[in-house]
């Protein structure tokens, strides 16, 4: 029986190594785009109640603007040749996403740290997504020259 366990695990690990990032790429493109998209679709989401409190501006404009970015993140990252533009607008994104934390921590938990409101979940999520797609930057490079340091 062991065998065939290890048979069977050594195949998922091959699996996992040559498709795991190209899948992890793909699903994260497609979050973004999905949850892009209902922005200016005009679905009612957490970035509307963020856009109100955290942001400068118009919140409609910004809900807008924040939307169409999540889309162009998506796309990015979607499309192979453009991950690094997709890293780009991430980390553009990222003063913003740690400055509500700073701003409004009364808005983005109830009891801090451990319960936060929906739009505290909305801000953690676009960190957990960032730091994800670190892993995906992190492999650039595999089909090209390694880099050697002298």
């Amino acid at each position: 029986m062991w065998p065939l366990l290890q048979h069977i695990d050594a195949t998922l690990i091959r699996f996992f190594q040559r498709y795991g990032h190209r899948v992890h790429r793909i699903s994260l493109g497609v979050l973004y785009v999905w949850f892009g998209l209902l922005k200016p679709l005009g679905h009612k989401t957490t970035t509307s109640v963020l856009a109100q409190t955290i942001y400068w501006g118009d919140p409609e404009v910004m809900v807008l603007v924040l939307g169409w970015w999540e889309v162009a993140i998506g796309v990015c990252l979607l499309v192979r040749p453009l991950i690094r533009v997709a890293i780009f607008l991430l980390a553009l994104r990222l003063p913003g996403i740690l400055l509500a934390f700073v701003l409004e921590p009364t808005t983005l938990f109830v009891s801090f740290p451990f319960a936060p409101t929906p739009e505290g979940q909305y801000l953690i999520k676009d960190l957990t997504l960032f730091l994800a797609s670190l892993a995906i930057a992190g492999f650039l490079e595999e089909k090209s020259t390694p880099v050697r340091y002298h």
